[in-house]
């Protein structure tokens, strides 16, 4: 079974990737277009802004999250990496245990955001309120997930190819 959330946490990781990066292409190409509307066709285009904005939240959160399951999060390392082998997996399982419940929090209230606002309309892109949250649940949820799956290789041992 353990195969089988590793595969899908590679899925998942993989996935967020892509999506982030046509975020990323996406967000590019309006702000582009904004310049050439402001200054070439003396008429800028208004949903140009929050589409760029909404594209943000997506690709830093996904990738944020990508970046649990791969280690380039941040951290202070220093003493964790001059400590003992088995203090250094203490100090990383309670580092995921701390990233889980952050993850889990950003998840649940950002889903009590996007209920929250539903109802209300953004002016521009006449999509529900709501939607501007949503990269939070998703963000939350994968990085919980991948905390989480990181917490369990350091519980087992199949940590080596942690960051140190």
């Amino acid at each position: 079974m353990h195969a089988h959330l590793r595969a899908l946490s590679r899925w998942l990781a993989n996935a967020s990737i892509i999506i982030s990066a046509v975020g990323l292409v996406g967000m590019t190409l309006a702000v582009a277009w904004q310049v050439f509307g402001r200054y070439v066709l003396n008429n800028s285009p208004t949903w140009t802004e929050p589409l760029s904005i909404q594209l943000m939240g997506w690709f830093i959160l996904l990738g944020s999250a990508v970046g649990i399951r791969e280690n380039y999060h941040l951290g202070f390392d220093v003493l964790r990496v001059v400590s003992p082998r088995p203090i250094q997996r203490i100090m990383a399982a309670i580092s995921m245990i701390a990233v889980i419940g952050f993850g889990t929090a950003m998840a649940v209230f950002g889903l009590d955001l996007v209920i929250g606002t539903w109802t209300a309309t953004l002016p521009v892109l006449g999509w529900p309120g709501g939607v501007d949250f949503m990269p939070l649940v998703a963000g939350g949820i994968l990085i919980a997930f991948f905390a989480l799956e990181q917490l369990w290789l350091v519980i087992t041992g199949n940590d080596e190819g942690m960051a140190s």
